[in-house]
């Protein structure tokens, strides 16, 4: 009962508790079976491969017959991939990283919970214009991309929420347990989103090797660059840069990054060590609450976990 929200009650949901649609990492599997535990998966279909997400939401569509959803890049898809997107039936559709403004009514008029992520005001008061159904407010101890502009989630999420208004509003960036939960839902938010902590799980698209350095790093080893996605080639938008674990190559490249760009050696030495899994050189996306992360644990009960600390946590404050 503390856990239900304006947002469980939207869709049905047990918890309000939300997987991140982590680009090429939340897969099918990931997403059922968060979905399974009581929450919403997300798959995380980045710029719209649309074979990957053909395999992805088979496999999310014949493990549950709970709520999930489909999560893009928004600087970096057509209406074609929302189009797709749709086609699998999903419960929401996210956006995130761009003007969602092209895609929004395709979405609403499919009857498709809109959700939209922000990054600061400016993106806040567009999403409540184009009537948003839930925004997300992710702040600067987001792993992965966030905003040029973010501030830190405990000053961001508040923010949003006065802005939004009756919209209810998803926290993410460094939230990583059930207090990170519970201080969303201080904060007036709905629920959380959350990504690393469901990066270690056995359902998420990612390497052995990489949960190991999740396991291994704390907050004070991530960073936020551009460099990573200037070796890897990737064309974000220069004002979402991204948070990730220090490594060997970000530290021989810190502060050089147009250097980088002007050298064919150093690029080719990159995707040379890239092609091998290279975890000293790859970006391995983490947020701030990576050290909160101890296990690698099944997604369904890393969702169980969060939302009984959470509600652990709500009662001892009303204690």
């Amino acid at each position: 009962m503390t856990l239900r929200t304006v947002f469980t009650e939207k869709l049905g949901l047990r918890y309000p508790i939300v997987s991140a649609p982590m680009g090429g990492e939340a897969g099918g599997a990931l997403a059922a079976a968060v979905s399974e535990g009581g929450g919403l998966g997300m798959i995380g279909a980045g710029r719209g491969d649309r074979e990957w997400l053909r395999r992805e939401a088979g496999i999310a569509r014949a493990a549950t017959e709970k709520p999930w959803g489909i999560g893009y890049l928004t600087w970096a898809i057509t209406e074609a991939a929302i189009a797709d997107a749709l086609s699998y039936e999903p419960a929401a559709v996210m956006l995130s990283f761009g003007d969602p403004t092209p895609f929004a009514d395709p979405v609403r008029e499919a009857g498709v919970l809109l959700v939209l992520q922000v990054t600061d005001r400016e993106e806040a008061r567009r999403a409540v214009d184009l009537g948003a159904d839930v925004i997300v407010a992710q702040g600067g101890d987001a792993g992965g991309h966030s905003g040029e502009k973010a501030i830190g989630t405990m000053s961001f999420v508040p923010a949003v929420v006065d802005l939004a208004g009756s919209i209810p509003v998803l926290a993410a960036g460094g939230i990583g347990d059930g207090r990170g939960l519970a201080a969303a839902l201080a904060l007036g938010a709905a629920g959380a989103l959350i990504g690393t902590r469901f990066q270690a799980s056995p359902e998420a698209l990612v390497s052995e090797e990489i949960g190991k350095a999740l396991l291994a790093a704390d907050g004070e080893d991530t960073e936020i660059n551009r460099t990573l996605d200037i070796a890897r080639g990737a064309p974000w938008p220069a004002n979402y840069p991204a948070r990730t674990l220090r490594n060997a190559f970000l530290e021989r490249w810190r502060d050089r990054d147009e250097e980088l760009r002007g050298s064919p050696e150093a690029l080719r030495e990159y995707r040379e060590a890239a092609a091998r899994g290279d975890v000293s050189v790859i970006p391995v996306w983490a947020g701030q609450a990576v050290g909160l992360v101890a296990d690698i644990e099944p997604a369904a009960d890393i969702v169980a976990a969060i939302a009984a600390e959470a509600e652990r946590t709500l009662a001892r404050i009303g204690r």
